[in-house]
């Protein structure tokens, strides 16, 4: 279920479709108003509402419609445009940013239901001429007006955020954001009150594996709902897969372990496997390795001969650390979850934290020596993460990048003065993470 809402709230098409409703809903309940209060013979001439006939009201509505499609088709050609900048220049997997923005959606909507709002009204009016009565909605046909006065601040609005959401670091913001919640969710500072160490585990010798029956990429595991259900079946679980992992039709994504067979149904495979949630593409929701892929990309992107940017490259590594330094601070996590009843019933896994810090790394080293401002912001994300980590894993990570780092910068075709620096650089960051002392405050300089 909260997988399904996730996917509601990033959809482009959600929001449009139900302020649509709602558009439809308060045109028909406002010309319903309007015809009760003729039948009632209640006089409105006296109010601040605005009085045309049936031929004025047939014009502003059809003025307000039009105006408002054709805003809304150039509203969507600039977001499309704008998807199609950020795609070449940050990468594809940056555009879910646009796709999830509530900004766009609600602009996108707001026009929308203007103009079915208006097309309502409009339908419902009648003059002498066409059935020899008159009805023009006068409180619609107002209101109509006044959400036309609000789409042009929404317009002004509009492309103010579309300015804005384009900026790189309005688009690195975002990608730490989301980065960090990833960090939340997944190695949180205190342990939940259901962890319990899979170390010594004595599995269950009865086995049932449970295989996909599609392929795609798992988008999420719900582990609250596979810990209910090796409660229920009194069995143990151990879940194969975390999200952002490939999976292909037929191969397996956790094993159901009992003591007896008879207690591992079709059912309970079944309920395990709907636990699973595989789609077409990742999200950095509970997909850590997916976050921090994002914010490299970046970095790559920005060094490519085509946008030759070694600034954003040095933000996105900089923001990037924020990320890492919080994950390496954190205790390393669990992987059993007990039942009420205190048994181990879920072992589960995650993300090794060194694999994150090579990818982050690797990246600096491959594309980024011949840049000394992104060898430099590289040096720094190890030093931080380094100095920070609490497991002698992390710190090894660390040192060994920074080793590899070394090695590519004397073996490459660079500055040879810049060269030296980093080196010497490289040295006090492996002084400091090995012995844990705060280096003192840079001067900073400008080149």
């Amino acid at each position: 279920m909260k997988e399904h809402m996730a996917k509601l709230r990033e959809s482009f098409w959600f929001i449009p479709a139900v302020l649509g409703v709602v558009a439809l809903v308060l045109a028909q309940a406002l010309v319903s108003l309007d015809r009760y209060l003729l039948d009632t013979r209640v006089d409105l001439t006296g109010s601040l509402l605005y009085h045309v006939g049936a031929s004025g009201s047939r014009d502003i509505l059809g003025a307000i419609g039009g105006s408002m499609l054709g805003v809304a088709a150039t509203s969507f050609s600039i977001t499309i445009s704008v998807l199609a900048t950020a795609s070449s220049s940050y990468g594809p997997r940056l555009v879910r940013n646009f796709m999830a923005d509530r900004g766009n959606q609600v602009v996108l909507g707001i026009f929308g239901a203007t103009f079915l709002y208006s097309l309502m009204v409009l339908r419902s009016i009648r003059s002498i001429e066409s059935d020899g009565s008159v009805f023009v909605p006068d409180i619609a046909v107002n209101v109509a007006v006044a959400l036309a006065v609000v789409d042009v601040g929404v317009l002004v609005y509009f492309i103010h955020h579309i300015a804005q959401s384009i900026q790189v670091a309005t688009l690195s913001g975002r990608v730490r954001d989301e980065l960090s919640e990833s960090v939340d969710a997944l190695y949180p500072p205190e342990q939940p009150a259901d962890a319990a160490s899979a170390e010594g585990i004595v599995k269950p010798p009865v086995s049932t594996t449970v295989l996909a029956e599609e392929s795609g990429v798992i988008i999420d595991i719900d582990e609250d709902a596979v810990l209910n259900i090796a409660g229920d079946t009194d069995t143990v679980i151990d879940v194969h897969r975390v999200p952002g992992e490939h999976v292909v039709a037929g191969e397996p994504l956790a094993d159901v372990l009992a003591d007896r067979s008879a207690n591992i149904s079709t059912d309970a495979v079944g309920r395990v496997r709907g636990s699973f949630a595989i789609g077409t593409s990742r999200t950095p929701r509970h997909d850590i390795a997916f976050a921090v892929e994002q914010m490299t990309e970046m970095a790559v992107r920005a060094l490519s001969t085509g946008v030759n940017d070694p600034y954003t490259a040095r933000n996105a590594i900089d923001d990037l650390t924020v990320g890492l330094v919080a994950v390496v601070q954190r205790p390393r996590p669990s992987r059993a979850r007990c039942g009420s009843d205190g048994t181990v019933r879920v072992i589960t896994r995650r993300v090794a934290v060194p694999s994150l810090i090579d990818h982050a790394l690797d990246a600096v080293r491959i594309y980024g020596t011949g840049s000394p401002m992104v060898v430099q912001a590289g040096i720094r994300l190890a030093e931080r993460v380094g100095r920070a980590a609490q497991d002698s894993e992390n710190v090894d990570a660390v040192l060994t990048q920074l080793v590899l780092l070394d090695r590519a910068l004397a073996s490459g075709d660079t500055d040879t003065a810049r060269t030296a620096e980093a080196r010497e650089q490289i040295s006090l960051a492996r002084a400091a993470i090995t012995d844990r002392v705060p280096l003192a405050v840079p001067r900073v300089v400008i080149r």
